[in-house]
């Protein structure tokens, strides 16, 4: 039988389990066809073909083959294009590589190009750096929630309607964006206007405009918070990646 030609595309790993023996079954993020899995036959074994391009968050050109009413590709080999391994990672930088690979994991839909997203991947795989993970990670978050359609009005209360510039203005894991002072629910959190200042801004600009600036924990902290309970409440599970994150110092 003659064998198919192969797919190729620039692709983000995502996430990589041991299948049987040495073969792997991996999740790509891909440029031409959004998110696909696969499995690479004896990748534990050959490091010629594929080295540590399996690595997640590892960006490579992948070569494929895809049978007709088989779910899962053959991956052929993969070229490395931007490694996560050749800076400095440390336990916080690891934390948060890996809470971008749930995100794209949990939110994309198989099979399914998403350009959009995937040049905002990239972008904050460039920026997110042993010490400085915080304002790619606030970055990331707000940019993916929109990109994906889960990203509420900010500017108003979503019980009343009244304006909320300049205002106080809360939200509650439940509730489907800001509300009022009047209006909020029980055990509510507050986010501040620099917060929805923050996020109006990014909205304006490149990752690369905020790179370089000093950005502890605390900045935009109640955005992310905003940001990963839409999250969570979307996919109806904890994020692993995120309670880990809450835990750093």
């Amino acid at each position: 039988m003659d064998s198919m030609p192969l797919k190729q595309s620039e692709a983000i790993v995502l996430r990589s389990y041991p299948l049987r023996e040495a073969d792997l079954l991996v999740t790509f993020f891909t440029r031409a066809e959004g998110k696909l899995k696969g499995v690479a036959r004896s990748a534990m074994k050959s490091r010629r073909r594929f080295g540590g391009a399996l690595e997640p968050l590892t960006v490579v050109r992948v070569y494929w083959e895809q049978r007709e009413g088989q779910e899962l590709m053959r991956i052929d080999s993969c070229d490395v294009l931007d490694s996560p391994l050749t800076a400095t990672v440390d336990y916080p930088r690891a934390v948060a590589l890996a809470y971008v690979g749930e995100l794209l994991d949990q939110l994309l839909p198989d099979h399914e190009p998403n350009d959009a997203v995937f040049r905002l991947a990239l972008a904050v795989l460039q920026n997110l750096r042993a010490g400085a993970i915080w304002m790619p990670l606030t970055y990331f978050d707000l940019w993916l929630v929109r990109l994906v359609g889960l990203l509420p009005e900010l500017h108003v209360c979503i019980e009343c309607g009244a304006g909320l510039d300049g205002q106080r203005a809360y939200f509650h894991p439940l509730a489907d964006g800001l509300m009022c002072a009047e209006h909020k629910r029980l055990v509510s959190s507050e986010m501040s206007w620099e917060s929805r200042l923050l996020a109006s801004e990014m909205f304006r600009q490149s990752i690369d405009s905020f790179a370089g600036a000093s950005w502890p924990r605390s900045k935009g902290a109640d955005l992310r918070k905003f940001l990963t309970q839409r999250i969570e409440r979307h996919v109806e599970k904890k994020l692993v990646s995120g309670a880990m994150l809450e835990r750093l110092d």
